[in-house]
């Protein structure tokens, strides 16, 4: 069946990268393994051949189809479904056993899919997904790298991440116009040692920290609301300059001072009140 380009259709014809993809998931005899947009299955059989079962998740109502009338009911089940719509914990809970996630990601929604495995980390153990080979330099960048932002930040705040092989245009039908990676990502949630008791609220913080990669953060952060003098009592109690960029700040520094930020207007609002009540 042809590809279908509003659906970000690129499928893997290489044998050979779809038993690495497979393989680098470890092992998975008896276990569940979700994949992500199947499309021909190129993918799929090299999980069949390794997994328990495979949940294959798949937009397409053509490819679904064809994927249920070529791989055997007992091996893949396949879900017919958009996988931002996907219950990932009702999946994990029928499984009894976290589950291991694997697919070639369509360009056009990646970003939205990996928020979407991020959200949904309590059920996930790791993950082996390719992606385009721009948005795997963002997810794997360090501090001081151009590409590092609020992506980067998001995948690892979620557990460690590594790029494993990339693969030329001419590796898939139709051939897309760049390259593309692998990268696994083991699901280890750092809150706990970052001290993020509230994760939704620090990437809140996050976003406004990279929202104009040519201000400081503490320009990005005054013109977000957030108050002048918090700002800069977070950013001297950590030692960061004040012309420092989020993009040079390691995950550890940002929630450092996003605790002290926090604190801070935390405790202007608390005096503001008791002052109103007398």
């Amino acid at each position: 069946m042809p590809a279908k380009p509003k659906l970000g259709q690129n499928f893997l014809i290489d044998h050979g990268a779809a038993e690495r993809i497979a393989a680098a998931l470890g092992d998975v005899a008896g276990r569940t393994v979700i994949e992500i947009g199947p499309g021909r299955g190129a993918i799929t059989g090299a999980l069949a051949a390794r997994a328990g079962r495979v949940l294959a998740i798949e937009l397409d109502a053509e490819f679904a189809a064809d994927l249920r009338r070529r791989f055997s009911a007992e091996r893949v089940t396949v879900v017919e479904r958009d996988v931002l719509r996907f219950d990932f914990a009702a999946a994990q809970a029928r499984a009894g056993a976290k589950l291991r996630v694997a697919g070639n990601l369509p360009y056009y929604i990646t970003s939205p899919i990996l928020l979407k495995l991020a959200a949904s980390h309590a059920a996930l153990d790791l993950a082996v997904l390719m992606v385009q080979r721009e948005v795997a330099d963002r997810v794997t960048s360090q501090p001081g790298s151009r590409d590092y932002g609020l992506l980067s930040v998001t995948v690892q705040m979620h557990g460690p991440v590594e790029p494993l092989f990339t693969l030329p245009p001419t590796a898939f039908s139709p051939a897309p116009q760049v390259h593309s990676t692998v990268f696994r990502w083991r699901f280890a949630p750092r809150f706990g040692e970052l001290g993020i008791a509230a994760p939704a609220g620090f990437l809140r913080f996050a976003r406004h920290g990279f929202a104009h990669k040519r201000k400081t953060l503490a320009n990005n952060l005054r013109a977000a609301g957030f108050a002048p003098h918090a700002v800069a009592a977070a950013l001297a109690g950590a030692g960061v300059d004040a012309q420092a960029r989020a993009e040079a700040l390691p995950l550890e520094t940002l929630a450092s001072l996003w605790r002290s930020v926090e604190t801070a207007e935390n405790s202007q609002l608390n005096g503001a009140e008791e002052g109103g009540r007398r």
